[in-house]
């Protein structure tokens, strides 16, 4: 039985009716990790054993089996924490590291019974947008593996996107769930800032980082945010808002509903092909009975500058715990402590890191400070205040998520301002901590999937899923990447 186009509530129903027992379904998804493992490079760690016990654990217990996500199989980004697995960031400082403790939203997952089958690949401590600045190699894109698949979360989406998992998790700082959903051809989703526990995400930029979801359709991603969303004592940033009942909300009428459009999001620097694609959903919403609104976003053009100051400032703070002396990677052979600290910074981090740490300890100096990061932050509050009026005309604003489809690998990485670029519309939504989706629309003319995405006003989940359910059932994304899990069973 091949399980790799099923969406989480009917592998449920397999499940839970007798039609297949959890051990069957993990140990398919398990091989189908390892043996597209080889040609995509989405998982750094496969825990078959660990999977498999618990597999046979849910089986055995009544009580486990009727847990909402009991026997389904899913993967976890190498920032999140989870107890008996490494978390190496895709980072050699770290390396094998393996954390005591579980990310809150990992001890949800798994007492509502999902199974983690392994750890995915991602760029360094999530710093990039395609996948390549990982210690460990670049992870391809499912629909071309000559192409990126998006980061820094390109592991889970590429696992997703290929059939390995129906969902999987990531993490957001600038766009890193939305972008590589939409290079990848699924649906990914950030919520509000505060929406879930980010106790056990390795911090990068603690203000704008978010855990994230992968799924295959809106409801996988209602599924699982209803699970691990919510207030935790752990994480004084989540904020106590009740949590709704996602997927029950999913089924409702868009007409009437409003949806902004910024036209000046829709012009130089993006591709021909996206745009027309975007501008059809703009259409099909139209014909769903939705109302289009104009709506202006004045200060999303600095988005960039303001992201990157910010993003590198909590950067330089938060990584400088890695210094070889409490855990992860030490140089070998140094004279003293102020020695043994540069070499171990300077072998264990890559490129990227060490360029946004000199950013960001840059922008934080005497005499630079009130220049750049004071002004970034104030440049902040205009562009959530840009949003904050736009919802008061409209129920979520729709923009092109990526400027471009999957680029080749190795096109970019030598133009960091080129690379940045790719983040131009989605690090709006982390600067205001609002809620976003990319929901896939179309395939180019080079067979690479091109998605939109719908951003709410805070706690503006279920209307952000009602939105984008609607056009899935109206204009389903059938089509199948080159590298998938029954593809290659065919």
């Amino acid at each position: 039985m091949d399980f790799s186009e099923y969406s989480i509530e009917t592998l449920r129903s397999r499940l839970s009716n007798g039609e297949a027992r959890a051990r069957f379904v993990v140990e398919s998804s398990l091989d189908s990790a390892e043996k597209l493992n080889e040609t995509l490079n989405a998982f750094l760690q496969i825990d078959r054993a660990g999977a498999l016990a618990r597999a046979d654990e849910i089986d055995s217990s009544k009580n486990l089996r009727n847990a909402p996500l009991a026997g389904v199989p899913v993967a976890i980004k190498d920032n999140i924490c989870v107890r008996g697995l490494q978390a190496s960031c895709g980072s050699r400082i770290l390396g094998p590291y393996h954390p005591p403790y579980s990310a809150t939203a990992i001890e949800r997952l798994q007492k509502a019974g999902a199974v983690i089958i392994g750890k995915t690949n991602c760029d360094e401590f999530a710093m990039g947008s395609s996948n390549e600045n990982s210690a460990f190699g670049a992870v391809k894109n499912p629909w071309d593996t000559a192409r990126v698949p998006g980061g820094s979360s390109g592991g889970s989406a590429a696992a997703v996107a290929a059939g390995i998992v129906p969902a999987a998790l990531g993490s957001e700082t600038g766009g890193s769930v939305r972008q590589p959903a939409s290079l990848c051809g699924i649906v990914g989703f950030k919520p509000t800032y505060g929406r879930i526990s980010r106790y056990g995400l390795v911090a990068f930029a603690s203000s704008l980082d978010q855990i994230g979801i992968f799924g295959r359709k809106v409801s996988d991603i209602a599924s699982v945010l209803g699970i691990v969303a919510g207030r935790d004592t752990h994480d004084a940033t989540t904020a106590d808002v009740p949590v709704p009942d996602y997927v029950g909300e999913l089924a409702g009428d868009i007409k009437g509903a409003r949806i902004g459009f910024p036209r000046e999001l829709f012009g130089e620097g993006l591709d021909d092909e996206v745009r027309a694609a975007v501008l059809k959903t703009i259409e099909a919403y139209r014909e769903l009975g939705a109302e289009i609104v104009e709506v202006e976003l004045p200060h999303a053009k600095y988005c960039i500058a303001v992201y990157y100051i910010i993003a590198t400032a909590e950067a330089s703070s938060n990584l400088a715990r890695y210094d070889g002396v409490r855990y992860g990677f030490r140089a070998e052979e140094a004279k003293d402590l102020k020695h043994m600290y540069r070499a171990t910074r300077d072998e264990g981090f890559g490129a990227e890191v060490k360029r946004r740490i000199m950013l960001g300890t840059y922008v934080l100096s005497s005499g630079y400070y009130d220049a750049y990061y004071r002004k970034a932050q104030q440049v902040r509050t205009l562009i959530k205040h840009d949003f904050l009026r736009a919802f008061e005309t409209c129920d979520a604003v729709l923009t092109p998520t990526t400027p471009t489809t999957a680029f080749l690998i190795g096109e970019k990485t030598d133009d960091p301002l080129a690379m940045y670029l790719n983040d131009i519309y989605t690090c709006t939504a982390n600067l205001a901590g609002i809620p976003g989706i990319n929901v896939p629309c179309a395939l180019s003319s080079e067979g690479l999937p091109i998605g939109f995405q719908l951003l709410g006003a805070h706690w503006s989940e279920p209307t952000l899923f009602r939105l984008a359910d609607a056009y899935e059932r109206a204009h389903p994304f059938e089509a199948r990447p080159r590298v998938h899990v029954a593809s290659a069973s065919e």
